[in-house]
């Protein structure tokens, strides 16, 4: 019998494995890539031993930024607080103690805790995060995944459920599915964000780009394959359904202010690009 606490991070994309398998699935496939060095593989005490270590700061009140520089895509998970709970977003792809414990403070001894991820390339060590934080609590923290993404999680677990559509995972915090990126591609809206404002916890289904005020839609951001003009205002359009005035996506980039309008406009120039409406520029 098999012991399914060892388990392997996928040194490129940052996603756990249980089984060490000639190539991460994840990687080998056009919206990433497998080094030209070949697949690699590490533990968490390997990456401990490294110097990799989580550390968190403030984004706005009730939303922490976790970070674990050196693994994976680096990107930066969301840890959102309310009265009633907390979700960790997009979680990393190492725990240590020290992230463990933002994240068990967050939940409190009696409240809601929930892992889920925008897509897979962001299911990082979502199981280790979840049976950490479950045997501190000592109540089951379910790792969500979406449903029609499902079939990319490579450590099974009991504790990963799946879902589709929509679902509430906290009073004002509601999980959704416009896709684009993947086919399940999630974005978070709370409700309660940018001092009660609205706020999108977006991943990269919809990303803030550099100059805070456009997004892109991307089949692929490393190996730039666009999405079509159609799904972009499909997304956009699905998002628009509830106000929000700030945008995070899962990396360090936001859109502070007036990001539902900011979406909708960029989805519109993505749509005329993409139909040809501006060749003559090119």
């Amino acid at each position: 019998m098999g012991d399914d606490t060892l388990f392997w991070v996928c040194r490129t994309c940052g996603v756990e494995h249980a089984e060490r398998v000639q190539v991460c699935a994840i990687c080998d496939d056009e919206r990433q890539w497998v080094p030209a060095t070949g697949q690699a593989w590490a533990t968490l005490d390997e990456l401990a031993a490294e110097g990799v270590h989580v550390t968190t700061h403030e984004l706005e009140p009730r939303l922490l930024a976790l970070e674990a520089p050196g693994v994976g895509i680096e990107q930066q998970s969301k840890l959102l607080t309310t009265e009633q709970g907390a979700l960790l977003w997009d979680p990393l792809g190492f725990v240590d103690d020290a992230g463990l414990a933002a994240v068990v403070d967050a939940a409190g001894s009696s409240r809601t805790l929930v892992v889920a991820a925008s897509h897979p390339h962001m299911f990082g060590v979502q199981v280790e995060w979840s049976r950490r934080a479950s045997a501190a609590l000592g109540r089951d923290v379910p790792v969500l995944v979406s449903e029609p993404d499902a079939g990319w999680v490579a450590r099974p677990d009991a504790a990963v459920r799946p879902w589709r559509g929509e679902l509430e995972v906290l009073p004002g915090v509601v999980l959704s599915q416009p896709g684009g990126h993947f086919p399940g591609s999630a974005v978070v809206h709370w409700a309660g964000g940018a001092e009660g404002r609205g706020a999108l916890l977006s991943g990269d289904t919809i990303f803030a780009n550099p100059d805070r005020t456009s997004v892109s839609f991307m089949r692929s951001y490393p190996n730039r394959i666009p999405l079509s003009g159609q799904v972009a205002l499909r997304v956009a359009e699905h998002v628009a359904r509830r106000p929000f005035d700030r945008l995070y996506n899962n990396f360090a980039g936001v859109i502070p202010a007036d990001a539902r309008a900011i979406v909708g406009r960029s989805a519109e120039r993505h749509a005329a690009w993409t139909r040809g409406d501006h060749d003559d520029l090119t």
